[in-house]
């Protein structure tokens, strides 16, 4: 199995850390190119009025977007691992299913969630793994306060 092209999803939150890292430190060792992966998130805005609040909530979450694609950049770069930046929109976890088939490898980060908390909030994570057209390795990151 040979990984030349690794995915790795990020929503920019701190819980996204070590999936980076992880997936960065992988593509160093295995002469891999990374692709820092941003789903604008459809199920946020679609079901608002087209009005000046969805044009603010979309800019919002493009901004959260490209600066989430930057902070992978900046670590690849730092690794000396060659690095593209793409956002495509879409529900994260079909967005993800969807463009695995152009990769070798998906590195995401899970919080681990259980019971209650995971039946409501579902798993990207999970749905990825379910649907993937390639391996997904899950970095679990301390979960959150319930």
């Amino acid at each position: 199995m040979s990984f030349k092209k690794i995915v790795i999803p990020t929503d920019g939150s701190v819980f996204t850390g070590p999936a980076i890292d992880a997936g960065i430190e992988m593509a160093k060792a295995v002469g891999a190119e990374v692709t820092a992966l941003y789903v604008l998130d459809q199920s946020v805005y679609s079901n608002m009025p087209m009005d000046a609040a969805i044009v603010s909530v979309y800019q919002t979450l493009e901004k959260e977007g490209r600066n989430a694609v930057k902070a992978v950049r900046a670590k690849a770069e730092a690794a000396g691992v060659p690095v593209e930046e793409r956002i495509v929109e879409g529900l994260p976890a079909a967005a993800i299913v969807a463009l695995s088939k152009d990769y070798d490898l998906i590195v995401m980060g899970t919080l681990g969630r259980t019971g209650v908390s995971k039946a409501l909030m579902g798993s990207v994570a999970e749905k990825a793994i379910e649907g993937a057209k390639c391996p997904v390795m899950v970095v679990r990151s301390a979960p959150a306060k319930e």
